[in-house]
């Protein structure tokens, strides 16, 4: 079958290897000239499979005035006037619930076990470079009162598979001597060993190169996506600037430009656009000691830190509803102060490369998978902060649905209209 891929971010690359891997003839259709080069470019680089639980919490609640008033809050609100918007908070709001989150974070949490093993799968068949490690996960809280609640989230998250440690602040210190800078200034943490990292966009690239190379996979990068021309309730083309593409099956992985791309369709996806920022820092030789070597994730400021390679990749910040992926200098003047306070001989942080990235994302935190009104059109889309963890999963039931073969995980919970 003759499939066309619209988007070359790590969801649109993982289901074309799928689907090129069981013998359907794919093309890739991207606006820019390489592959990763929007929301898959420099994110937070953590393989985070046993933290998926939603933004979308009851923690919410007791900080909203903080996170609308404060503007050095890791979360941040861009509110327009936009019924889109409104209507998307609304629904955020609502799955703050506790009984809403915790079945959303089981969902999302099935999710990431299979995709686990999908990209487990993947990495064992094809020899990709992409700076993975290993290395475990610690989330690190400063506020005894998030401590507990994280003990108690651990717990659960125990009956769903995880398996994580509770450490005190000395047990984390030993374990990641990094963080002796902030001996007496938080209550503790929870490690989960299993946890993985790695740099998204050298593993994009290592994909795009094996899916050219090895399974003949079309790459049409620099063609801008126009209009799905549909009738009779199947899309036979889509148009480009440099003509239009034919094809069996269309999936739709283009994160936030799948809107306006869907829209002339009828088709309305549910999807806000969450900023967020990271930095990537150079280890110096002989200061290993002063950057993490497992992944950390600072719980009260928000900010992740993963180790690739000979660098730390520091991501942060949830601005729900940017309209657009430049830089703020006042948000990376922030995240560099928290950074400093927390890994004071980490680097120098004016010389770090920034970025800031627009994620695509439902208001319950779950990603559309799965059939449209049109019969040959599928969506992959609305991962959030989770492409790089979900994204094989997401891609094995794309490729399950279009070989009309029983699905290995239930996808019923991310069809489009069950997800808001």
């Amino acid at each position: 079958m003759k499939i066309c891929i619209l988007g070359a971010g790590v969801v649109g690359l993982t289901t074309a290897y799928f689907l090129a891997r069981n013998g359907h003839e794919v093309t890739i259709v991207d606006r820019n000239g390489l592959p990763a080069q929007e929301t898959s470019f420099a994110n937070g680089g953590q393989l985070s499979y046993s933290y998926v639980a939603p933004l979308a919490a009851p923690s919410i609640f007791p900080s909203l005035s903080k996170y609308l008033l404060d503007r050095q809050s890791p979360l941040g609100f861009r509110l327009r006037a936009d019924p889109a918007q409104w209507r998307w908070l609304l629904n955020f709001l609502l799955a703050c619930s506790p009984g809403t989150f915790q079945k959303h974070t089981a969902e999302l949490a099935m999710l990431a076990g299979f995709s686990r093993t999908a990209m487990h799968d993947l990495m064992q068949a094809e020899a990709l470079d992409f700076d993975f490690n290993r290395f475990g996960k610690l989330v690190i809280h400063r506020d005894r009162q998030s401590f507990e609640n994280a003990v108690a989230l651990a717990a659960y998250q125990k009956e769903l598979g995880a398996e994580q440690d509770v450490l005190d602040d000395e047990a984390c210190i030993a374990l990641e001597p990094s963080l002796t800078g902030l001996k007496g200034q938080f209550s503790g943490g929870v490690f989960t060993p299993s946890e993985e990292a790695g740099d998204c966009r050298k593993f994009c690239e290592a994909l795009d190169t094996l899916l050219q190379e090895k399974y003949g996979v079309t790459r049409l990068y620099h063609h801008k996506i126009g209009a799905l021309r549909a009738e009779q309730g199947r899309v036979r083309a889509v148009s480009t600037d440099r003509g239009n593409v034919e094809a069996d099956h269309f999936v739709m992985t283009a994160g936030l430009a799948s809107r306006e791309l869907l829209r002339p369709l009828g088709i309305s996806l549910p999807l806000c656009a969450l900023k967020g920022y990271s930095l990537t820092v150079s280890v110096p030789d002989g200061a290993e000691t002063a950057a993490p070597k497992i992944s950390v994730t600072d719980s009260q400021n928000k900010i992740v830190y993963a180790r690739l390679g000979g660098t730390v990749r520091i991501a942060a910040m949830v601005d729900i509803g940017a309209s657009d992926a430049a830089v703020n200098p006042r948000r990376l003047d922030t995240l560099k102060k928290q950074v400093r306070s927390t890994f004071p001989r980490l680097a120098d942080l004016d010389h770090a490369q920034s970025w800031a990235g627009l994620r695509p994302a439902t208001a319950q935190g779950k990603p559309i998978i799965g059939k449209t009104p049109y019969r040959n059109l599928s969506l992959n889309v609305g991962h959030g902060a989770l492409g790089f963890t979900l994204a094989c999963g997401s891609a094995r039931l794309i490729r399950d649905f279009i070989d009309e073969r029983p699905a290995a995980l239930d996808a019923t919970p991310f069809a489009l209209g069950t997800v808001h």
